[in-house]
């Protein structure tokens, strides 16, 4: 089997969102910059785990995404699977044509068998474990950078605003009125 960055990145951002869901729905944009995964890249996979009912989204200002479900209830292979990452080490899919002549290979049944491990392994493996495993490595939650208004000691002056034409054709047009 290999895991490509699709299966890695989402059970990063989905242990990122788990962390962090307590104060409230968690922005794309906040995982992004953490993470490091690009925004378009995370958009087309939360896409797919909110089709497949692992993470919710609210719109709108103080939006973002949130879990679904209970962490606890999330496994690795249901994040895995839900972005349409396959969990299969045979050659052929298990469809048993792993030859070109369409006979299964002799290795067959070993890939099949590591195929079992990997998804029992992926299964009994939460979302739930990795976060707490994140913060009993000492990882810190930011809380959320509450707004303030900057009061400043100099007053604020206003731009002086110049009514004049802002281009070649709207000057032109200023002449032609004249």
């Amino acid at each position: 089997m290999r895991l490509t960055t699709k299966g890695r990145f989402a059970v990063t951002a989905m242990i990122d969102l788990g962390l962090r869901q307590a104060s409230g729905p968690v922005t794309l944009a906040a995982i992004s910059q953490r993470q490091q995964i690009s925004l378009s890249y995370l958009e087309q996979l939360f896409g797919k785990l909110r089709r497949n009912e692992l993470v919710e989204s609210t719109r709108g200002p103080g939006g973002g995404y949130t879990l679904a479900r209970r962490a606890a209830d999330i496994t690795v292979a249901d994040i895995i699977t839900s972005v349409d990452e396959p969990i299969d080490a045979t050659h052929c899919g298990g469809k048993e044509n792993c030859q070109t002549d369409g006979s299964r290979c002799m290795t067959h049944d070993l890939w099949t068998s590591l195929n079992l491990r990997m998804v029992e392994f992926l299964n009994s493996v939460t979302l739930q474990k990795l976060v707490d495993e994140q913060l009993a490595k000492g990882l810190q939650i930011e809380e959320k950078p509450s707004i303030k208004r900057a009061i400043s000691a100099i007053p604020v002056t206003q731009p002086v605003r110049i009514n004049a034409p802002n281009s070649v054709f709207a000057l032109g047009n200023a002449f032609s009125k004249v």
